[in-house]
């Protein structure tokens, strides 16, 4: 065990502490031109590769259901956890105004009414937050490397799913409701949500790798599609860096401990359970645990901006869910593998 998370843990800290330190020595618009490649180029080519050579057992088509189930259940979660918050929140802030300003409980509830600090905006943050993760990027940078081959399937098909139905379909409208919502319920906001999702390059590389098992490319290609690979993990993990680097939420770490420790905590715990009910092995069960639990995605703070909604909150929870994400791997591992 130790050996596996040394293999898995070196790239991580190493890629992206070199990213961090770089960042600053580098033009402030690498980031985004390293994550447009990386889009639209380098997690497709991946995504290619990894379907064609990875066999698709009878029951993988379990991995598209564990995904939806997982983001709604998350969804679920942090509705209830925010409902709970907010009731706690406004019901401290009635008591210390009782005490403060010696005003009656009617006036006091009408001043925590217009003071709340859950606020849309945050609301919309905190579920993001809990429910969006990086499978992407980090998932498929290392969960694979803790997976036996032949069920690689599995981690791919969640990240498909979870950028299509959870980054470009229930985040773009949880953060349409709950930010702005000048594009929810137009035609052009509907044709502009189902244009992104139809052109998501992951998707359509999936489906060319699935088909494309059977015929041999030549040896030159295949060679350089499996060392390719090599060279975009690499560049995701130094882009999650120089990301890092970039994010101004690092003083309300505690607003983030929340979200984030439904996002690695308990949805992931939820998930390893009910793939144990569903008796699947047990590296089918740890690759549908850590993609459930990998951190916030970045997808997060770009809706966020789209969208109107707290921004520093997103931040912080990337950046708490990142750091927890060394503790929760050899626990999940210990746990259910």
């Amino acid at each position: 065990m130790s050996d596996t998370l040394f293999q898995a843990y070196t790239p991580l800290l190493f890629w992206t502490g070199l990213g961090i330190l770089l960042f600053r020595f580098l033009p402030e618009t690498l980031p985004r031109y390293l994550g447009r490649s990386l889009y639209w180029v380098g997690v497709p080519i991946q995504i290619f590769t990894l379907a064609r050579q990875t066999d698709f057992a009878d029951r993988i088509g379990l991995a598209p259901g564990a995904t939806v189930t997982a983001l709604f259940g998350g969804l679920a979660l942090a509705w209830v956890t925010l409902q709970i918050v907010k009731r706690l929140t406004r019901a401290s802030l009635t008591w210390r105004l009782r005490d403060s300003i010696a005003q009656s409980a009617i006036d006091a509830e009408a001043i925590c009414a217009s003071a709340d600090p859950w606020q849309s905006s945050r609301r919309g943050s905190f579920i993001l937050s809990a429910i969006i993760g990086n499978t992407g990027f980090v998932g498929l940078a290392i969960v694979p490397t803790l997976i036996e081959q032949r069920d690689l399937g599995w981690v791919v098909l969640y990240s498909i799913t979870h950028n299509v139905v959870g980054s470009y379909g229930l985040g773009v409208f949880l953060a349409s409701y709950y930010g702005r919502t000048q594009h929810q319920g137009t035609p052009s906001g509907w044709l502009r949500q189902i244009r992104e999702v139809l052109t998501v390059p992951s998707l359509w590389a999936f489906g060319l790798g699935a088909l494309t098992r059977s015929i041999q490319l030549p040896a030159a290609i295949e060679s350089g599609l499996h060392q390719s690979i090599w060279v975009i993990i690499p560049c995701a993990l130094l882009l999650m860096g120089m990301r890092l680097s970039q994010l101004q939420g690092w003083k309300s770490l505690r607003s983030a401990l929340l979200p984030t420790l439904l996002k690695v905590g308990l949805i992931p715990c939820l998930v390893g359970l009910a793939a144990t009910a569903l008796r699947l092995t047990n590296d089918v069960r740890l690759a549908l645990v850590l993609m459930s639990g990998m951190p916030t995605a970045f997808a997060g703070l770009i809706l966020a901006e789209e969208y109107e909604l707290d921004r520093e909150l997103i931040a912080s929870s990337i950046v708490l869910s990142t750091v927890l994400l060394l503790v929760t791997i050899p626990l999940w591992r210990s746990i259910f593998g």
